[in-house]
């Protein structure tokens, strides 16, 4: 065993930079985000709920950071982050019922999925704003 090649005829693994990035791959990547972006949308969640029973002045004063330009934008950012999150898991869904593994379905999937994400939650704020 004291012989033994260990650097030699050993198999190496492709960095990063072998790989040519396909759709598929980024949204894997950009799957995993969300669902890490969505551990800190859940903070901002808890903080709002937190507020809403500690009392009318506390209150006052997440709702001030939430409805300005930063805290919008970071919402608006976390409702993305939820609806791309939801789509993709639905893509894996259909995946796990054994469909959409063609490269023309797995293609589709990931525009659609992109694209749907976008477009709902644009319609999610437009809607919050006509109700509000």
């Amino acid at each position: 065993m004291s012989n033994a090649d260990l650097r030699g005829n050993r198999p190496l693994s492709p960095h990063l930079q072998i790989y040519k990035p396909i759709l598929t791959m980024v949204m894997s990547i950009v799957h995993r985000i969300t669902g890490a972006a969505l551990y800190f949308g859940t903070v901002l969640l808890a903080w709002w709920l937190i507020a809403a029973a500690a009392g009318p002045s506390y209150f006052d004063f997440v709702n001030g950071i939430y409805g300005s330009i930063i805290g919008r934008l970071i919402l608006f950012g976390f409702t993305w982050a939820l609806v791309h999150h939801m789509l993709g898991g639905l893509r894996h869904f259909v995946w796990d019922m054994g469909a959409g593994f063609g490269k023309e379905a797995r293609e589709w999937f990931a525009k659609a999925t992109i694209i749907g994400s976008v477009a709902l939650t644009v319609i999610l704020w437009i809607i919050g704003y006509a109700v509000s």
